[in-house]
């Protein structure tokens, strides 16, 4: 059974719906310009709450796969030549990592 409140991700999108569809349009300049921020950050949030639990999931299996335990330890591998020999590999783990990221933050990016 669901519960009978709004999920987080619900919220978010009401959030960034009214301020979009109800205040923006009674807005102008600074004041306008600032309700659309706060509609971008709400519906980054919401995207993060939706997406961000499966792509920390798939992040980590791709750094598993490439043998390290984390992004910093991913960097060091880099710097150190020891991922000289799995270029291939290491493109695609970063590619869908970043296409994970823009996925939250602007998908409009990834057209």
């Amino acid at each position: 059974m669901s519960p009978a409140y709004p999920s987080a991700v619900e919220l978010a999108n009401a959030v960034e719906a009214f301020l979009r569809d109800e205040v923006m349009p009674a807005l102008d300049g600074r004041l306008r310009f600032h309700a659309l921020v706060a509609a971008n950050v709400m519906a980054i949030l919401g995207r993060e709450l939706a997406l961000g639990p499966e792509h920390a999931a798939a992040h980590a299996a791709r750094l598993e796969a490439l043998g390290v335990g984390d992004d910093a330890e991913l960097a060091a591998a880099i710097r150190s030549g020891a991922m000289d020999d799995r270029l291939a590999e290491l493109l695609s783990a970063l590619r869908a990592s970043v296409e994970a990221g823009l996925r939250v933050a602007n998908p409009k990016h990834l057209r």
